[in-house]
């Protein structure tokens, strides 16, 4: 299956802009010099999440020929929601004491907004191509059921 984003990857870009907003924060900048690093943390903390939705509910394909990556991959994808909880919380904290309750929620409603773009450019793209993969799938495998049903009884009445 064609998958772009990984866990491990976009919790590599999470820990990484987050620790250069932790930086940010340590040097005394404002929230606007950090826009860089929050978003890509946003834009990672939203992969993760997205990946945690899709490890709930796999592909069949998926269900089928990869039951144990399925596995691996719904426990990859908690661990890595988990440790982005923390380092939400910690945000948080620094942002709302720093600049205050509305600083934090103007970041969630751009957050939500960035989510929003990713769905819409990033997720549905995915989604219609393990659609498609699983369609294909399916299709092969009546196909075959069908030739081979079509072969037996091709055999026998040769046979006959």
């Amino acid at each position: 299956m064609f998958d772009p984003i990984t866990i491990g990857a976009a919790l590599t870009t999470a820990s990484t802009a987050f620790a250069g907003v932790k930086k940010a924060f340590a040097a005394g900048k404002d929230l606007e010099s950090m826009s860089k690093d929050l978003g890509r943390w946003m834009g990672a903390v939203s992969d993760i999440e997205q990946k945690h939705k899709q490890a709930k509910n796999p592909p069949m394909f998926k269900k089928i020929f990869g039951a144990d990556s399925v596995e691996q991959e719904a426990l990859e994808a908690f661990g890595a929601k988990k440790k982005l909880e923390g380092q939400r919380y910690e945000l948080m904290n620094f942002i709302k004491f720093s600049h205050g309750t509305a600083a934090w929620e103007e970041l969630l409603a751009m957050e939500g907004k960035i989510r929003k773009e990713r769905v819409d450019a990033i997720y549905k793209q995915q989604e219609i191509k393990e659609k498609i993969l699983e369609i294909l799938f399916v299709s092969v495998l009546v196909i075959t059921i069908v030739g081979f049903i079509w072969l037996v009884w091709y055999l026998n009445s040769v046979k006959e």
